[in-house]
């Protein structure tokens, strides 16, 4: 499948000499940049000596981009200004000799994020021609803090699927530890293509599980912060009750920075004003390697133990004996009361209230303006097209609660207090848990294989941050997660226990595409 560039230079690349956007040789040599597992800090080291500047770092993103998604099919569309703004970038720091916060680090957008003048599809046939005029609040912060688009990544469907990443407008995404195995869904674009470090920074958005569940399938970190501290306008919604958007990146570093620059209010999202008083002004001081000395953690055993799989319990409990090991307290089981009552009934179908509200605030043309306008534009993917038809027939959430946000919606409140008042009992700093208790499933057979996700059955409803990093790997060479629960707005406490736990386990590893 061919990536959307308009760009001349990638298909220089196979020749052995890079040109920049305006067809003129580079000085760089080819691969000379050796970016696997490049951080945003060791990039700022190199543009600070002068080993290499953002022009010719999105060059050799671009390169790998041509060389590996072919096997992924992780990308969905190449930025054509990417190697002209990063030339820009490169003069601003020539002349101030200041870098941003994020200048000339190459992002790689999940495709229901509103990119300006780039194509947001979620992955539809419906939004296949759509190009919003301007970016998400988001992804402008991104930019604003130097970050450069370098391309939009493949989605599960309208976000419908947790299991696997599918699309109609650029087929299925592969697992590159194992090209047979699914990278979860939906933001399983992004996923596989940070981990095969095609980009730096990666965006995605989880309803239930979709910056959770395919960090963990792709060995990375992903942070599902508080429902209220980042914003969600201008992205394509799943049910915007429970979409989050965030990071996912190769270091709990990495995904700091991204939060440090996303958090806080949107005048758009009127959900963010929750976070007002709340937003740490610096959370990138949390990252302390020694963190988990003289912390509290409890293992959440209504998740952990819920029929995991052999080779993922292993790794489980070698964590816990790691945890263990730099200073922490584990307290080894943790039951919830009534735990299994206050997990029903959460979920409510609004799907199509959210996205008819979106067509009416971006797609100015007017199509499709509808759920029934989606449904007979039709789609390439079954698990996409039952989605959407039961959206079609859906009502709300049975008996007498509304469908509300995480501090109104009385059940919602009531699940969140019944946990968080456990872990106040116990003086827990968090609770962990696989972020999936079973492998990554077979993509021929990912509907039987779909088990043992732990992503859907607490922060989605209750509001509360989670973050997971990479716990190590099974058989297939297939990476599993370790999950942090915290409390509402705890981000500080669980960066510090991740950073910690990522630094003293050093789990992560790229995979091999070659």
């Amino acid at each position: 499948m061919r990536i959307t560039t308009g760009m001349i230079t990638i298909a220089l690349f196979g020749l052995g000499v890079l040109v920049n956007s305006c067809g003129e040789p580079s000085n760089l040599e080819e691969s000379e940049i050796k970016i696997s597992e490049l951080t945003v800090a060791q990039i700022h080291e190199g543009f600070k000596a002068g080993n290499f500047n953002a022009e010719e770092l999105v060059a050799e993103y671009l390169e790998r981009i041509e060389n590996y998604n072919g096997k992924i099919n992780a990308i969905t569309y190449v930025n054509p200004n990417a190697l002209q703004q990063a030339r820009a970038l490169d003069a601003e720091f020539k002349k101030t000799g200041v870098l941003r916060a994020l200048h000339g680090i190459p992002m790689i957008v999940k495709d229901n994020f509103n990119t300006g003048g780039m194509p947001t599809t979620a992955g539809s046939n419906a939004l296949r021609d759509f190009k919003p005029e301007k970016n998400a609040f988001m992804v402008q912060k991104l930019v604003d803090a130097g970050a450069i688009i370098l391309a939009k990544s493949n989605m599960a469907e309208w976000a419908f699927s947790p299991m696997h990443t599918e699309s109609s407008t650029h087929g299925t995404t592969r697992n590159p530890y194992n090209l047979d195995h699914v990278p979860a869904g939906s933001s399983g674009g992004t996923a596989a293509a940070i981990a095969s470090n095609i980009g730096v920074l990666g965006l995605g958005t989880d309803t239930g599980n979709s910056i959770r569940g395919p960090s963990s399938h792709n060995a990375l970190v992903g942070i599902r912060s508080t429902l209220g501290l980042t914003s969600r306008s201008g992205i394509v919604p799943l049910f915007l009750r429970n979409d989050v958007a965030g990071p996912m990146c190769r270091t709990v570093e990495d995904a700091t920075r991204v939060l440090q620059v996303i958090a806080g209010y949107d005048p758009l999202d009127t959900l963010t004003e929750r976070s007002e008083g709340k937003v740490e002004q610096d959370y990138l001081k949390y990252l302390q390697a020694d963190g988990l000395k003289g912390a509290r953690i409890g293992v959440l055993t209504e998740l952990s133990e819920s029929d995991p799989d052999p080779e993922v319990k292993a790794l489980f409990d070698e964590a816990v004996t790691d945890l263990k090991g730099m200073g922490a307290k584990v307290v080894a089981k943790v039951e919830v009361p009534d735990f299994d009552e206050l997990k029903k009934d959460q979920w409510c179908d609004v799907f199509r209230e959210d996205v008819e509200s979106y067509f009416k605030t971006y797609v100015s043309a007017g199509s499709p303006a509808t759920l029934e306008d989606v449904i007979k534009i039709g789609s390439k993917s079954d698990f996409a097209l039952e989605g959407l038809n039961e959206s079609a027939k859906s009502e709300e959430r049975n008996g007498t609660e509304t469908c509300g946000d995480p501090y109104t919606d009385k059940k919602r409140v009531k699940f969140r207090e019944a946990i968080e008042k456990r872990m106040d009992e116990l003086k827990l700093d968090a609770v962990i848990y696989p972020t999936w208790n079973n492998k990554p499933a077979l993509i021929e057979k990912f509907k039987e294989g779909y088990k043992g996700d732990n992503n859907q059955v607490v922060a989605p409803h209750t509001g509360q941050p989670a973050i997971t990093v990479p716990m190590g790997y099974t058989k297939g060479n297939l990476p599993a997660g370790l999950q942090f629960l915290g409390r509402m707005y705890s981000e500080p406490t669980l960066i510090r226990l991740a950073y910690s736990y990522e630094q003293n386990t050093k789990h992560r590893k790229p995979p091999e595409l070659n």
